[in-house]
């Protein structure tokens, strides 16, 4: 497995992920957030990626597609997860840099230039190739609260990953980091830490979490817990097994490697 690129963090053009199934209502406003943030300030697309959806979402997203030049749309003929459909959306993007965001209207895409700045700011380490965000105030009911607390500490615990709050939608990487990662359904939970498993590091960003609504979330409590645990211990599995090596300097030539012909007289 390669090593993370820890070049240059300067984005330059960026394209936005967004995931979706069953979510209508939602679309249209969330694009018009998205190109009143981003507009003007750096070259961008939206990828939006319908998973399997069976309400009017393709519909709108096949005319928002004519009408909003930057938008492009990828769809899958069944659903098959948020991880499966933000791994479509990378692979699908024109532009170096990828920032994702939950398609149900709570995550602000006004917060993402404030992962950007959080990326390119010159004090932070060379390794960092990667931004979060971090729901500081939740907008949920008190159950998926503590729920989420509860598991992020575990979380956290178990993998060491510094990110006090994994599951946020609002992330921000470089596409070809992305794509070396192992890919598995509800890895979209798990990036930083497969990001540091890749030798680079992440850095959280307060954001804010908005209430939903339109539309009904796709997770609960209980559907989230039990594939949870099985994933951590999958990914702590992986964390385990990676080893990258530093490399101290070229190997010194020999004559044999330098002719494989050659041999002493």
């Amino acid at each position: 497995m390669t090593r993370a690129n820890t070049g240059g963090r300067h984005v330059e053009a960026l394209s936005v992920v967004v995931p979706v199934l069953n979510e209508a209502g939602n679309i249209e406003p969330l694009v018009g957030e998205i190109r009143a943030a981003l507009e003007g300030r750096l070259p961008f697309e939206i990828v939006y990626v319908d998973d399997g959806s069976r309400d009017e979402t393709p519909a709108i997203l096949a005319r928002l597609a004519r009408a909003v030049p930057m938008l492009t749309v990828v769809r899958h003929r069944l659903a098959c997860g948020q991880s499966a459909a933000i791994a479509s959306g990378v692979r699908a993007a024109r532009y170096p840099w990828i920032a994702t965001l939950d398609g149900d209207g709570q995550n602000d895409p006004a917060d993402i230039p404030k992962l950007i700045a959080a990326l390119e700011d010159d004090a932070t380490p060379a390794t960092l190739r990667m931004a979060v965000g971090w729901r500081t105030r939740r907008n949920d009911d008190w159950l998926r609260r503590l729920s989420s607390r509860v598991a992020n500490a575990v979380r956290a615990a178990a993998l060491g990953d510094a990110t006090p709050d994994t599951g946020c939608g609002l992330k921000l990487f470089p596409r070809t980091l992305f794509l070396e990662l192992p890919q598995f359904d509800h890895m979209h939970r798990f990036l930083p830490a497969l990001v540091r498993r890749q030798g680079a590091l992440s850095v959280s960003v307060p954001v804010a979490h908005r209430a939903r609504t339109r539309g009904s979330s796709k997770y609960g409590v209980y559907n989230r817990l039990w594939v949870g645990i099985v994933d951590l211990a999958g990914v702590a599995w992986l964390k385990r097994r990676m080893c990258i090596p530093i490399i101290e300097g070229p190997c010194a030539e020999t004559p044999s490697a330098a002719d494989p012909g050659s041999k002493e007289k």
